[in-house]
């Protein structure tokens, strides 16, 4: 445990880590980026609702017309439709939510490594994030290590 005179002694600085990850330009290329890679498979998924849905609609239609055999294959068809639907949806979400993760995971580490490198620079002792109740923005590197994410991510596209 450190003493209030050890302590006053140190240089400490603070980073709001959400900030500086939702409003890095790498958040938003991610973002982008998995936006792209799912929407094929998102608008199939719809694609299936919407032929389901008329699927439905046509043997609420017509099911007393029908012969019951031709009714009770097309129930078949529905229930079968709805669960491959329902799976499908299922692997759609673990696989963005895994993708998401990656992306992100990765994200974390590059803000991890700028915030050494602010605090390694500028001879800081100590570097606080989250559960902190004040900060004085003369401590808040927030916007030093945005800027150099900006930087980074600036000299990778060239």
């Amino acid at each position: 445990m450190l003493s209030a005179a050890a302590f006053g002694e140190s240089r400490v600085a603070f980073v709001d880590a959400d900030k500086v990850v939702e409003n890095s330009p790498q958040y938003e290329a991610a973002r982008a980026a998995i936006q792209r890679e799912f929407s094929r498979r998102e608008n199939d998924l719809l694609a299936k609702q919407k032929s389901l849905k008329k699927l439905e609609a046509k043997l609420a239609k017509n099911a007393k017309i029908m012969s019951e055999s031709e009714a009770k294959r097309l129930e078949r068809e529905v229930i079968s439709r709805r669960r491959q639907l329902k799976n499908a949806k299922q692997e759609f979400r673990e696989d963005l939510t895994l993708r998401q993760n990656e992306e992100f995971n990765k994200l974390r580490r590059q803000v991890i490594e700028v915030i050494k490198e602010i605090g390694k620079a500028r001879n800081l002792d100590l570097v606080f994030s989250v559960g902190v109740v004040y900060v004085d923005p003369r401590v808040d590197i927030s916007d030093q290590v945005l800027k150099r994410l900006r930087k980074r991510f600036k000299k990778r596209r060239k």
